[in-house]
């Protein structure tokens, strides 16, 4: 039996409002509509078409995926996978050495 590394422990939304009322001093309701007016303006953004830069903690954008083949696992059948966009992120050096631990 292998040794899976345990689940690290995550941050939902709601403990995420929570976070930013506190140290912003706001009420839960206004960081609530904050952290909601961020994610919606990065949403917005990429879909369309610009990158995001947050200096020091990364950048948001949208990478174009290839058509690949794929299997179907139900049928074992090769599909076609068709070319995609996909939101992806790229985490800054300040943000690297934060989660690094220096």
């Amino acid at each position: 039996m292998k040794n899976f590394p345990k689940e690290a422990p995550s941050v939902n939304k709601s403990e995420l409002v929570a976070r930013v009322a506190e140290k912003t001093n706001l009420t839960k309701k206004a960081a609530g509509e904050a952290v909601e007016a961020v994610f919606e303006s990065i949403s917005e953004a990429l879909a369309g078409g610009e990158k995001v830069t947050l200096v020091g903690f990364g950048t948001f954008e949208v990478r174009n995926r290839a058509p690949r083949r794929g299997v179907n696992p139900a049928t074992r059948q090769a599909i076609q996978i068709p070319a995609s966009k996909v939101p992806a992120f790229k985490a800054g050096k300040s943000l690297k050495q934060m989660v690094a631990g220096r």
